[in-house]
């Protein structure tokens, strides 16, 4: 993460994440939601435009959350929208402030 205020909005505020730990702890930030825990680090020099980072995430709702995201008006990645895979998986994709990809699946 670049900014942590911008990556705790985003998760907190948007995505329904709780934070935990310090939040004074300036260079880290965990985030939980679900029994799924995030950690992020400090990286101000992270250029998104060349970020690779992903978490691929498993819900057992994934309607559920695709619709409530879309109900507080999450941007959903341009080519992520829900949808079946071939591989037996129901996915969708955000990318988040700084250009990590997160992936949420659920078996069909």
């Amino acid at each position: 993460m670049r900014d942590k205020a911008v990556s705790r909005d985003y998760y907190v505020n948007q995505l329904g994440f709780t934070e935990l730990g310090d939040p004074h702890f300036k260079p880290y930030l965990m985030v939980e939601k679900d029994g799924i825990e995030i950690h992020f680090f400090e990286y101000k020099d992270l250029d998104p435009a060349t970020n690779y980072g992903q978490v691929y995430i498993r819900t057992n709702d994934i309607g559920g959350l695709y619709q409530t995201l879309l109900d507080n008006q999450v941007s959903i990645h341009p080519n992520g929208p829900l949808q079946a895979k071939p591989w037996g998986q129901l996915e969708f994709a955000l990318l988040d402030p700084d250009n990590n990809l997160l992936t949420f699946g659920q078996k069909i």
